[in-house]
């Protein structure tokens, strides 16, 4: 059996997440196979720009006509290339009813009391959203639209909202289905008809879900089905099920996991991951589930994934080393890093060009660095 160090798998990981910028269109590179999340604000376009070779304009996701954002993995809002969501609504298609309550996350529980099977719930709220959705219309708009449509079971009275809407982890699951996506940039989130919506697909395809599969264990890999599980969204048993056959078992400090055979050899002679990254919160490369491997040390990876508010995260040669945040004023961003250790001159003069960039990437004309 292979035995790779985490090293070995940190500097595997920086090369397959593109953060060496060695590829021309960050579009067309594995970036995206999985999508790239944007679930706070500017999350992906800082993704973007820590990967990309040549300066982020602040518009290059929201004006690329290739790509598309769509409430996908987990129920969470991705950019995905628009050629891809056939493919991917097949692969989020679930294959039994297990699959479809799992997919549910935080809201299994109140799905399950419906007494409905789960995936009879989640195509009937895809119809009801897909019915009422045939222009850009506001969530909360949808929503209520959508929750008139369907059985009282499937809503719950909000406090927030002050009203009674549809379950939002189902609304979220169900609306690529309905064939809706999101406007980029638009807050509130504005919903919209997806151009070339064809017929709602309700068949599960296990080649496709064991695609998704694949792709995570070849970005985030060597992992297990309970990482791949953890990205998909659905319980370890459903991804039992569609584990690809292609896969060599390795052993990262004695610990047990997978990566696809074709992948062998990148892990085996990594490129040296001398690069200094500002990765923003729900970067690609800290949304591995291993978080253990990206960040041994218990208390420094408190400081990187928080309940609430979690921040960016410093990348130096292949490891995490603090982390960053900022505050916008007027035309002026200040960034707040905290290294873990003492960096080297050159790291941190490194991190506050990442500085630059990032701050370029969002729009604002002059920046600010302060070490903590």
């Amino acid at each position: 059996m292979l035995e790779v160090s985490r090293k070995q798998v940190m500097a595997y990981r920086v090369a397959q997440h593109g953060l060496h910028r060695s590829a021309a269109d960050p579009v067309s590179s594995s970036l995206f196979d999985l999508g790239l999340q944007d679930s706070m604000r500017d999350t992906a376009l800082l993704a973007l720009a820590a990967r990309s070779a040549s300066p982020v304009d602040p518009n290059s996701l929201v004006d690329d006509p290739r790509l598309a954002l769509v409430w996908s993995h987990r129920g969470a809002p991705h950019f995905h290339r628009r050629a891809d969501l056939p493919e991917l609504v097949a692969s989020l298609v679930p294959l039994d009813d297990d699959d479809a309550l799992a997919r549910m996350l935080w809201q299994k529980k109140e799905i399950g009391a419906t007494g409905v099977p789960a995936t009879e719930v989640l195509f009937t709220a895809a119809r009801a959203i897909r019915k009422v959705v045939t222009k850009p219309m506001s969530k909360g708009a949808v929503s209520a639209a959508a929750t008139r449509e369907l059985p009282d079971a499937y809503s719950r009275w909000c406090r927030g909202c002050n009203a009674t809407h549809i379950q939002e982890q189902l609304m979220r699951v169900a609306t690529l289905h309905g064939g809706v996506r999101l406007e980029a940039d638009q807050s509130p989130a504005t919903l919209a008809p997806l151009e070339d919506r064809g017929r709602m697909r309700t068949s599960p395809d296990p080649a496709a879900a064991s695609r998704v599969v694949r792709g995570y264990l070849t970005v985030n890999g060597p992992a297990t089905q309970g990482d791949a599980a953890g990205f998909a969204g659905t319980a370890k048993t459903v991804v039992a099920r569609t584990w690809p056959a292609d896969l060599t078992e390795v052993r990262v400090d004695g610990r047990r996991a997978y990566l696809p055979s074709s992948q062998v050899d990148a892990l085996e002679n990594p490129p040296s991951p001398s690069v200094v990254r500002l990765l923003p919160p729900l970067d690609p490369f800290t949304q591995a589930r291993d978080k253990a491997v990206l960040v041994p040390d218990t208390a420094r990876a408190k400081e990187v994934w928080k309940i609430l508010g979690s921040p960016g995260a410093l990348l130096v040669d292949g490891e995490l080393l603090g982390v960053w945040r900022t505050r916008g004023s007027g035309k002026r961003l200040a960034f707040t890093l905290t290294a873990f250790d003492p960096l080297r001159r050159a790291d941190r003069d490194a991190a506050e060009e990442e500085a630059a960039r990032a701050a370029t990437a969002r729009g604002y004309g002059d920046f600010s660095v302060t070490w903590a």
